[in-house]
């Protein structure tokens, strides 16, 4: 009997121990994990006052890609590490932001060749942060459950930040912006519909939780269809028609970034809804399986697309700020600077030569460029303002 109690003693104690080490683990990792992933290089780069004051001016800044979701960092404070939070969008001139979804990062992931059956570091990183047990293996769970962290986010914020999901939430934006620039927004995006599951039910549920954005595929291959980095590249599926159907009914966003070639291709073809590539680069500057092409980049134009340009070396190459604005420039001189946005990637994983609080060096390197006050003020923020206004559901 004796025997039998120590056992049963041992293991309680030992799994107490491996308890309190899983917490401690979840405080710590997190964290590090994110200053790790989400680093900036900051711009040396003088500011002159004509930038200054053209920025601070700006009605409306915007941006469409941000993966600031996946990390463990309260967005309704201020954060010295990572990319973006909502303070530091207020005290820096910023309006809008999309928060895109992230549920699957396979092991190995690369621009050339990612399979989508290898380990999945997003399924690690949910253990670390302590998420529910749900979430370690459903990509759906871990959907709604992004979705509903920004919604708490937004309730913290003391309704300072506006969710996005109609036109008439737009306008109130706007209208409160108006005498409080501290006002926010922004709205929800789904990177890789592989958090579907394959059900469509899924796709309503998530529209029906605030999502308005949707990229098709990731780094790898899906149900819906082959990415530009996956092994086959292929075109959409069956099951990848059933959603652009929901998704043209509600005349949902539809983003590109990451998609293969012969997918967009079919989208382009067949899709008569709203389009944009969030985060990108082109084949103009430098050549890139992430990159478009001046013919995509044509054909994009002709569906009234909106191109936000991405902050990261791998879409821009290694020239920083110069290369995101010469980027910019690529695309404004061959399909009209009506088309250009921004498109930084924060939070993706990536290395950024400014935070969420940098954009005035990309005003003063778009002077230096040459871009007119009324070309800056468009690619800024008045390209994705006037899109989300002709394009939200009523």
């Amino acid at each position: 009997m004796k025997m039998k109690y120590k056992t049963k003693k041992r293991f309680a104690i030992f799994s107490m121990v491996l308890v309190v080490l899983y917490f401690l683990v979840t405080l710590i990792a997190p964290p590090l994990l994110d200053k790790g992933q989400n680093k900036t290089i900051e711009e040396t780069t003088k500011v002159s006052n004509e930038a200054k004051i053209l920025y601070n001016n700006l009605d409306f800044v915007g941006d469409l890609h941000c993966d600031a979701l996946l990390w463990d960092r309260d967005l309704s404070k201020e954060n010295d590490y990572g990319h973006v939070d909502f303070q530091r969008m207020s005290n820096s001139n910023v309006a809008f932001q999309a928060f895109t979804i992230v549920t699957k990062s396979p092991k190995g992931h690369n621009f050339e060749k990612t399979d989508g059956e290898a380990f999945d570091n997003i399924t690690l990183l949910s253990i670390l942060q302590g998420q529910s047990v749900t979430n370690w293996f459903s990509l759906f769970n871990r959907a709604m459950y992004q979705c509903n962290k920004l919604k708490g986010y937004a309730r913290a914020y003391n309704d300072n930040f506006i969710l996005i999901e109609k036109k008439d939430d737009l306008l109130t934006l706007l209208k409160k912006r108006a005498t409080n620039k501290k006002i926010i927004g922004g709205i929800i995006g789904l990177e890789g519909g592989h958090c579907l599951e394959g059900e469509i039910e899924n796709f309503l549920k998530l529209y029906d939780n605030g999502v308005r954005m949707l990229g098709l595929s990731h780094f790898f291959d899906n149900k819906l269809g082959g990415s530009a980095h996956g092994i086959e590249k292929g075109g959409i599926t069956e099951f990848g028609k059933k959603v652009l159907g929901e998704m043209q009914k509600r005349n949902m966003i539809l983003d590109i970034a990451h998609t293969s070639d012969k997918m967009i291709s079919d989208i382009i073809k067949t899709y008569n809804g709203p389009i944009v590539s969030s985060h990108t680069g082109v084949d103009g500057v430098i050549e890139s399986y992430r990159n478009l092409s001046d013919e995509q980049l044509k054909l994009l134009a002709k569906k009234d697309a909106l191109i936000g340009v991405a902050f990261f070396p791998g879409a821009i190459g290694n020239d920083g700020i110069r290369g995101i604005v010469k980027t910019m420039k690529h695309v404004k001189e061959l399909i009209g600077v009506e088309h250009v946005a921004l498109g930084s990637d924060f939070d993706g994983s990536v290395t950024t030569p400014i935070d969420v609080t940098g954009y005035q060096y990309i005003v003063e390197e778009m002077l230096q460029q040459n871009f007119s006050k009324r070309e800056i003020e468009m690619i800024m923020g008045e390209n994705l303002k006037n899109f989300l206004l002709k394009n939200l559901p009523n």
